[in-house]
């Protein structure tokens, strides 16, 4: 849902401490000076690890923010669970507020979604992170079909795109603040449609099935033509 540097360093030997240093410090150097001024020089020189070994590893700038999502959506997320839709969509909505109001993570998060607009590395990498929160997300959804709150067929990742949209729209386009009421009122809205069954399959998707219709629908042989 939220982009930004890990919060904490994961153990491992050196290779792993290296990696957790230029993670850290393409985050940084993003926020502080953006995508077209970020350089192999700038990271080497904050996470202490060699240009030389930047460039073998990475390979240039594209390589560095690339791995930095990719090493985020990887980071441990606090999924909500609340025994409820909307009190999971309210929790999701609230994430993505403290993340872009953080004065430190919210630079860093918008650092990455505008480097994704300059590099197309950046932006698969991006789509990449997404998806992988989304992934982790769909559970909040699942537990609602689970607890008879939302009818059996609904795409979870489009009850989490519903939840978000607005957030982004005001913190990518309009820049307009966010906060904790405008994430109430956006998951609010995605629950309210998702219970009353919009973001189900598209109406002739095969994935609705002959259950609702009865045999009525099954496919019959074409009648012989007469001679």
């Amino acid at each position: 849902m939220a982009t930004g540097a890990p919060r904490s360093t994961r153990p491992g030997g050196r290779t792993a401490r290296v990696r957790a240093a230029v993670v850290a410090a393409t985050f940084e150097e993003l926020a502080e000076h953006g995508y077209d001024q970020l350089t192999v020089e700038g990271v080497a020189a904050r996470s202490g690890v060699h240009k030389a070994t930047i460039y073998r590893r990475w390979g240039g700038v594209d390589g560095l923010v690339a791995d930095a999502l990719r090493h985020a959506a990887r980071e441990p997320w606090p999924v909500p669970d609340t025994g409820s839709l909307d009190g999971d969509l309210r929790g999701l909505a609230a994430l993505v507020v403290d993340t872009f109001t953080d004065p430190h993570v919210g630079a860093m998060s918008m650092a990455a979604i505008r480097a994704a607009s300059r590099s197309r590395v950046a932006a698969d990498a991006l789509a990449e992170f997404f998806a992988a929160r989304h992934a982790q997300a769909a559970v909040v959804v699942t537990r609602a079909i689970d607890r008879g709150e939302l009818p059996p067929q609904t795409e979870a990742d489009e009850v989490i795109r519903a939840t978000v949209a607005p957030l982004y729209y005001r913190l990518l386009l309009t820049r307009e603040p966010v906060d904790h009421d405008v994430a109430v009122r956006a998951a609010r809205a995605a629950a309210r449609a998702a219970r009353a069954g919009v973001f189900g399959p598209p109406s002739g998707d095969d994935r609705r099935g002959s259950r609702a219709s009865g045999s009525s629908r099954a496919v019959r042989p074409p009648a012989e033509r007469p001679t």
